[in-house]
């Protein structure tokens, strides 16, 4: 906590060690985390933590505490960007693309939409519409057809793309106006195709983003005011092989499951 990150109150940034994740992170990096320096970090599925005050986060009392764990995932993955590229200030109207109807996605067109700004959605295909004008989406762009791109190119302030599977990026760098910014949210893990030239003649930009504690506060504390949460459904431990193969082809209705450690045992 003695880097210019960590004192700009951006730990996740830290230079002297990198962050200490909450799944499989060694807690002896920085020595912020009490028990047992040599085992990992088990996340949701430890029973307790002891953690340095600066880490903690305060869940307002009215915070429903099936919902508060998405808003740690879904909920901060999503406002941080809007947070960093001035979203959430108020003093000016957007308009900002959602990339991915899913459960990120959904969230993100909830928050956008709460802040006042104007919404697209942006999906592969025309599935996805009625999904994303429920969530407060309002307008949709299906990526596969010519026309729907048309509409809205050279149009977008900043696009957040929640996408982890290898995809063409300069669909979406079209919708951009001068100036605006891509950011990359999803974690494809294998190298992307980029033409310079779709980023020279109008500045726009591609970014990656990570979020930090003091967002998260802040996130946390919006959310249970406007009453905003991910849609989520609370399973066992005894359904989570069927729900990870329900995954593996797509999340057609944005919902985040939330495993019950207590009644799965």
């Amino acid at each position: 906590m003695e880097c210019d990150m960590c004192e700009d109150g951006e730990e996740n940034y830290c230079r002297k060690g990198g962050h200490t994740s909450t799944y499989n992170s060694k807690k002896a990096k920085h020595g912020h985390i009490g028990g047992n320096q040599e085992t990992q970090t088990f996340g949701g599925y430890s029973k307790s933590e002891v953690v340095h005050e600066r880490f903690i986060i305060k869940l307002p009392e009215n915070t429903p505490l099936d919902k508060a764990a998405p808003l740690v995932c879904a909920g901060i993955t999503m406002w941080d960007p809007l947070r960093h590229w001035g979203a959430t200030k108020g003093d000016k109207k957007m308009k900002i693309g959602i990339v991915g109807i899913g459960g990120l996605g959904t969230m993100g067109i909830k928050l956008a939409s709460a802040l006042g700004h104007e919404v697209v959605a942006i999906s592969s295909s025309d599935k996805k519409v009625d999904l994303a004008k429920e969530k407060g989406a309002q307008h949709y762009v299906d990526t596969s057809s010519t026309v729907s791109i048309n509409k809205h190119n050279d149009s977008m302030d900043l696009i957040l793309n929640t996408i982890s599977a290898p995809h063409k990026l300069r669909t979406y760098l079209g919708l951009l106006r001068t100036n605006g910014t891509l950011v990359q949210l999803g974690a494809v893990a294998v190298p992307m195709d980029l033409v310079n030239f779709a980023l020279i003649p109008q500045r726009k930009s591609i970014a990656g983003h990570w979020w930090g504690l003091k967002s998260l506060q802040e996130c946390i504390d919006f959310c249970v005011e406007k009453d905003i949460y991910p849609d989520i459904e609370v399973i066992d431990a005894g359904r989570v092989d069927e729900i990870f193969i329900n995954l593996a082809s797509g999340n057609s209705s944005g919902v985040r499951y939330v495993l019950d450690i207590e009644a799965s045992f």
